[in-house]
């Protein structure tokens, strides 16, 4: 047997692998069926009910305006001319319709949320496939098989990156697939179009690379602390200090950019290709529209710029621990 297969075969008949697989599984399930049965296709018959019921709502509004509007009438000296009055074209029947998934419109969060999620288990799988092979003494059997430490700890990590890859897109493929027929059958897919449906890929292969970078992350992590507990203590305090304690402190300092601190701004940027900042400590620039802060963006190549740096500064640093250090 070969040492990939091997590692294969290690990664993937872990009790804890399949079983953290199975949760993340049952979440997207849950989510997935909640937005099938809170969502519902206009029909003829649903518009007439929202018109009915904006109908309700304005006349409802009309009476009480008119009461409070008597009311000011009845105290004297006080001026009533300010009372808002209610007209019909306020009430239109599109606001008490039911909720419609429109695919194009709200697919793209649905993508994003995917990719979070998996990236999470990418991470924890990642971490504990190498860190339960160093706390448990497994490595260095297998050192003693296989000799060549970076071929053993290369081929591990090959055989975690194929796996996460060929999960991620059957998840993707369906997650696709049941929106889409979610839409079809409680919302609308008429606005998808061609360029539509490949942004919406590239999205998706955009997800799969944050899923890997996550996995690898973990993996690297793991293997440099030599123990599970590392990455995930790792995880916790860049979480910690960056997200909340970072933030707060520059918030606090009035520091220029704060969001660009923050890691989902750059994991945002990625996703949907772009990012917009602004600058909410620094004078306002007029416009045509008005004083606004100052912006900056924060676009996809630069967002992945970043994940390749932090990427091989763990994977390197992994690599050269691996080779320079005592197998104890």
């Amino acid at each position: 047997m070969s040492l990939y297969t091997a590692e294969t075969r290690r990664l993937t008949k872990r009790r804890f692998t399949r079983f953290f697989v199975l949760g993340v599984l049952v979440v997207l399930a849950a989510i997935a069926v909640v937005m099938f049965f809170s969502n519902e296709k206009a029909t003829p018959r649903t518009l007439a009910v929202a018109e009915t019921r904006a109908e309700e709502q304005f006349r409802q509004d009309q009476t009480i305006a008119e009461t409070e509007r008597k009311a000011c009438e009845a105290r004297p000296g006080e001026d009533c001319t300010g009372y808002w009055v209610p007209t019909r074209e306020d009430y239109k029947a599109e606001q008490f319709l039911p909720p419609s998934f429109d695919f194009r419109e709200e697919f793209g969060v649905l993508a994003v949320a995917l990719a979070a999620l998996l990236a999470v288990m990418a991470f924890v799988i990642g971490a504990t496939f190498v860190g339960a092979e160093w706390s448990s003494g497994g490595m260095m059997n297998l050192l003693l098989w296989r000799p060549q430490r970076l071929k053993v700890l290369g081929t591990k990590l090959g055989a975690l990156l194929v796996a996460l890859t060929g999960l991620t897109v059957v998840v993707s493929a369906a997650w696709t697939g049941f929106f889409a027929l979610t839409a079809s059958l409680r919302g609308s897919l008429d606005s998808m179009t061609s360029g539509a449906w490949q942004s919406f890929l590239l999205m998706e292969l955009r997800g799969l690379a944050v899923v890997l970078v996550a996995g690898v992350i973990g993996f690297g992590l793991a293997s440099i602390g030599r123990h599970t507990a590392v990455a995930m203590g790792v995880a916790i305090g860049v979480v910690v200090l960056f997200q909340f304690g970072l933030g707060t402190v520059l918030s606090m300092a009035g520091a220029r950019w704060v969001e660009a601190y923050l890691i989902p701004t750059w994991l945002i940027a990625w996703m949907d290709k772009s990012y917009e900042i602004s600058d909410w400590s620094a004078p306002c620039v007029y416009s045509p529209q008005g004083c606004e802060p100052p912006t900056m963006t924060i676009t996809w190549p630069m967002a992945g710029g970043v994940f390749a740096a932090v990427l091989a500064v763990v994977i390197g640093t992994a690599m050269w621990t691996m080779r320079n250090r005592d197998i104890t």
